[in-house]
C-alpha cells in the first residue's frame, strides 16, 4: 500500500501501517521494507502493538528513506541475498531511539545522532528499540558503482558506529536531515545535484573515518573531484560569470588539470564534451525546461535565457536552435499546445 504525498516538484512515496489491519501490520512492514531496501527477515518485539511509517525519496543516483518503527530484530542471510541484491552501501542515521547492527566481525550500538554503514551483498543482523521505544532513522542508499573508495577500505567501516557530533559526520547528518525536509520541494535537476552532494559527503565522511581520502587511488580522487565540480556547475548555472577559470580557481586546481579531468571522464564514458560545452548544455536544458512550464509562460524568452546565464539573446537563440533544431519561441509554442491537448 503506497501513498504519494505531494510535497512540491518531487514527492515522498509514503507508507503507514495504520492503514493496514492490526493482524497484518508486521507482515506488511516486512514486505514493504524488503521491496524498498532489500529482502530481509524480521521479528517484532510485540507483533500486536507493532506500528511503522516510512517514506522514500528517489534522487535518481541515490535514494533517501525515512523510517519510524516499533522495536524489532532483522537479519539478511545468503539465501535472501541471492533472492535480491540492490548492490548498494546503505548508511543510516538514527535520529530517535536506539539500535544495534552487526556485519562481518563488527558490531555497533547506536543512539540518536549515530550513523552506521552496511553492505547489501553481505549477511547482517540488527535490532532496534534497545530501550523499548520507537526508532526513527534516515537511510541513504548509495549504488556501489557510485562509491569511489576501494572496497577494502569500506569493508573496515561496515557496522562501526560513526558519530555525527563533529567534522564531516556532523555535516553529513545535517545535510540528510535537511534533505529529508526540503528535498520534496526540489525539481528533477535539483535532485540530481542533491544526489551527487549526498554521495560526495558520505564518501568524505567515510574517508575521514579511516583517513582514506589521502590513501584513495588517483582515479578515485578524480571521480570525487569531478562530482564536486558537477555539483558546483549546477549550483552556479544562473551566474553569467561562470567560466572554466572560475571553476578551477574555486577548486584550487589549474585550468590544465580541469580540462584533463573532463577529458579523462569523457574518454571513460565515450564522450567528447569540454567544460564550456557542459555549462552551455546544462544551461540550455534548464531554459528548455522553463520554456515548457505553463506557470512561466508570462516570462519572455529573453528573460528565461537571462535567468540561466545567457547575456545575449541572439547567442541564446542561435545556440538553442543548433542544439534542438528549432527556435526557443517555436519550442515554447509547441510545448504549450501539447500541454493543452493533454
Amino acid at each position: 500500500m503506497w501513498n504519494k504525498q505531494d510535497g512540491g516538484l518531487a514527492m515522498w512515496h509514503g507508507v503507514d501501517s495504520a492503514q493496514v489491519p492490526v493482524a497484518g501490520r508486521f507482515d506488511w512492514f516486512a514486505q514493504t521494507v524488503s521491496s524498498a531496501l532489500m529482502p530481509s527477515a524480521f521479528a517484532p518485539q510485540d507483533a500486536a502493538g507493532f506500528h511503522a511509517e516510512g517514506a522514500f525519496l528517489d534522487l535518481g543516483a541515490a535514494q533517501v528513506s525515512r523510517f519510524s518503527y516499533s522495536p524489532l530484530r532483522s537479519w539478511r542471510t545468503p539465501v535472501l541475498i541471492r533472492r535480491g541484491d540492490p548492490e548498494q552501501y546503505q548508511l543510516a542515521l538514527v535520529t530517535t531511539g536506539t539500535a544495534w547492527y552487526a556485519q562481518g566481525e563488527n558490531e555497533a550500538e547506536l543512539h540518536a545522532g549515530d550513523m552506521v554503514l552496511w553492505d547489501t551483498s553481505r549477511p547482517y543482523t540488527s535490532g532496534s528499540g534497545l530501550d523499548g521505544g520507537t526508532v526513527d532513522a534516515l537511510v541513504l542508499q548509495i549504488p556501489k558503482a557510485r562509491m569511489p573508495l576501494p572496497s577494502q577500505q569500506i569493508d573496515r567501516l561496515l557496522a562501526r558506529r560513526m558519530s555525527s557530533g563533529t567534522g564531516m559526520g556532523a555535516v553529513l547528518a545535517q545535510f540528510l536531515v535537511s534533505l529529508a525536509g526540503n528535498g520534496p520541494d526540489c525539481g528533477p535537476l535539483d535532485l540530481a545535484v542533491l544526489a551527487n552532494t549526498a554521495v560526495e559527503l558520505a564518501v568524505s565522511c567515510l574517508g575521514q573515518q579511516r583517513g582514506a581520502e589521502v590513501q584513495a587511488p588517483a582515479c578515485a580522487r578524480a571521480q570525487v573531484m569531478r562530482r564536486r565540480i558537477d555539483a558546483f556547475i549546477e549550483q552556479r548555472l544562473a551566474e553569467p560569470g561562470l567560466t572554466p577559470r572560475v571553476i578551477a580557481d574555486h577548486h584550487h586546481i589549474s585550468l590544465r588539470t580541469l580540462y584533463t579531468l573532463f577529458q579523462s571522464h569523457d574518454d571513460l564514458h565515450g564522450g567528447s564534451e569540454g567544460v564550456a560545452a557542459v555549462i552551455r548544455r546544462r544551461r540550455l536544458e534548464r531554459c528548455r525546461a522553463d520554456l515548457a512550464r505553463p506557470q512561466l509562460r508570462h516570462l519572455a524568452v529573453h528573460v528565461i535565457a537571462a535567468r540561466w546565464g545567457f547575456t545575449s539573446t541572439a547567442t541564446f537563440n542561435r545556440t538553442f536552435r543548433a542544439a534542438y533544431g528549432t527556435t526557443p519561441h517555436a519550442y515554447r509554442t509547441e510545448a504549450m499546445e501539447s500541454g493543452r491537448k493533454a
